[in-house]
Parts: C-alpha cells; structure tokens; sequence
C-alpha cells in the first residue's frame, strides 16, 4: 500500500515504464519526470499517474517538482546507456550520468527526501576477475558508461554519511523481454541489444544479425550473458522500496538469474519462437567484451527477498515478440 508519492526520474524509458506499471497495480502514487530525449508518452498509463516533462539538470524545475508533488522516494533510471557511444563521448555520459543528478539530490536534500532506488549496472564491475559476479567483485569500470554509474554510487554513499540518505544500487546484468500484455516494450533508437535485433532480423527489418566473435572460451565460441526479464526488474525495484521505508541501509544488490546464455543459443531460441530462419554474420570481437558475465544473486534473495521468476531466455524472446508483432509493430506512437 502506499506510503506517499514516488517520483520516478526516466520513467517513460524501457525498464522506468515497466516499473511505473508494476507500482500502480501496486496502488503507488507515481510521479515520473521524464525530458523524452529516449522515453516514449506513450509508454505510460497516464490516466493512473502524475507526468511532468523536463530536464532533471534543470535546478529550478526540479525544485517545482518538488515543492508541487514531495515526493517520499525517488527511483532513479534516467541516464544514457550506449557503452560505445560513451567511450567516443564521455562529456555527455558524465555530464547526464553523473552531474545532472547531483541537481536532484540537491532538491531530495532540501526537501528531506531521504530514499533513493538507483538504476546502477553490472558495468561497474568491469572485465571479471571471477564469475558468478557477487557484490565483493572489484569495481572497475572499463568505459565511460559504467564509470558514470559507479561514480554515482560514490556520490550517494557520501551523501549517506553526510546527511542519512539511505539508498539501494541496483546492478542489472542483461536488461530483456517485454510486458506479458504486449502493451508496452523495448523500443530504442538505435537498438543495439542481442535480442530485439535477433528479432528484427527475424522480421526482415534488418538484414542480419552480426555476432561478434565466435572464438571466445565458451562452450560454443560466443559470449555468455545473464539475461533478466524486465519485469523481474521492476519487481526489484518494489521489493527495494520496501526494504528502505522498514530501515534498509545503503546497499547494492546484483539482479540477475544466475544463469548464461550464449549468443548462439539466443538466436537458436528466437528461431524456435518465431519459426523463422534468422539472417547471421560472423565478425570479429568487439573490443572490451568479455567471454561471460553472469550474476551471483543471492544477496538480493538475502535482503530484498527477490529471486527472478522468469528464468527461461524462451519466455523473455516470446514476450519480445508479442510486443513487435502487434499492431504497433514494437514502435510506440509518440
């Protein structure tokens, strides 16, 4: 039941919009500020919510936000995330990543609000010294992108220590899968993640896919990935909630399955759920990926009470073709 109102910082983008749907069944109040360089209108059910427009490093409009809705918690999604394109530009990614954030803290900090669910990533461990990845993993990050959210993470225990802000850091492994209703999606311009362009292919909307590298020391030469079904990740974010408002301490928690998948078994999979024969090219290894990443879990089943449910990549790469496959053909209509 709700405590008080959430404000929900990208919460029009892929997994801030599955959230805000799992909190309102939830009967949250939900706030989302969103500037829709990257979130979709569309996305949200904007008959059960409150949506605000605007830039989050705005000072001033962030602080109307404030003031209008005082909100209780804030869960933090709105960052860039194309780990190449951070590396070409890492101005940008620091820039929205990490100091476009202080202005909400600034405001979370006037206004009391001492709650924060942060959106953080499995890329703050950089290339793995040892796999499963559990939370004691040395964090060193190997591209701007994952930089900017571990930096982040520096910020907000700091600020712990200065003024009580109790937050969770949530580490996502592999982000995938759709809303069961079809409704709502992934849908990113450019795409660039394994399995909705698996699909596009599938589709005859690309040419092909391209795998990159086959001679990696993995069972069948492709990189290994833990893949976490985006409702599994919106449900991490309720359990988080609940965790800070009975006493939670500042923590960080991996979500993932505990589970790989290759590149080929992806592909393998999606040709069983759409029937097609999909388009791959082999090409080389792209720099700084690593052969296999996969989560340890368990802390987040210790203190949050949260285990993925849906463990089959199958089940993630059906309801990623029932979102591309309806009538919107995957694309909100914004």
């Amino acid at each position: 039941m709700s405590q008080g109102t959430l404000l929900i910082t990208g919460g029009a983008g892929y997994i801030g919009s599955h959230t805000v749907r799992h909190l309102l069944d939830q009967h949250e109040r939900v706030v989302v500020l969103d500037n829709l360089v990257f979130g979709h209108r569309s996305a949200l059910p904007l008959d059960r919510m409150t949506f605000v427009e605007g830039d989050m490093a705005d000072a001033a409009f962030v602080e109307s936000v404030f003031a209008t809705h005082k909100p209780e918690a804030v869960l933090h999604f709105a960052a860039f995330a194309y780990v190449g394109e951070s590396v070409t530009n890492p101005l940008k990614y620091y820039r929205n990543n990490l100091a476009a954030p202080l202005t909400l803290l600034e405001a979370m900090q006037r206004h009391d609000c001492k709650r924060f669910i942060f959106s953080s990533t499995c890329a703050t461990y950089g290339d793995p010294v040892r796999i499963p990845i559990d939370e004691s993993h040395p964090q060193a990050p190997v591209n701007p992108y994952g930089a900017s959210k571990w930096m982040l993470e520096r910020v907000l225990r700091d600020c712990d220590r200065a003024w009580g802000l109790k937050s969770v850091f949530l580490r996502y492994f592999n982000a995938s899968g759709c809303h069961p209703s079809g409704e709502i999606g992934e849908d990113h311009n450019p795409e660039t993640h394994l399995i909705p362009l698996v699909l596009k292919a599938a589709r005859g909307e690309i040419e092909h896919i391209t795998v990159f590298g086959t001679d990696y020391p993995t069972p069948d030469g492709t990189c290994i990935r833990d893949y976490i079904h985006v409702c599994d990740l919106a449900s991490a974010h309720a359990l988080a909630l609940k965790y800070l408002r009975d006493g939670g301490d500042t923590i960080a928690v991996n979500l993932g399955t505990g589970r790989g998948f290759s590149v080929k078994e992806i592909i393998a999979t999606a040709e069983t759920v759409t029937g097609k024969k999909i388009p791959v090219q082999y090409g080389d290894r792209r720099a700084g990926d690593p052969a296999e990443l996969i989560a340890n879990p368990a802390l987040a089943a210790d203190i949050l009470g949260w285990k993925a449910q849906n463990l089959d990549p199958q089940e993630h790469i059906e309801s990623a073709w029932k979102w591309l496959s309806g009538s919107h053909g995957g694309r909100y209509q914004d």
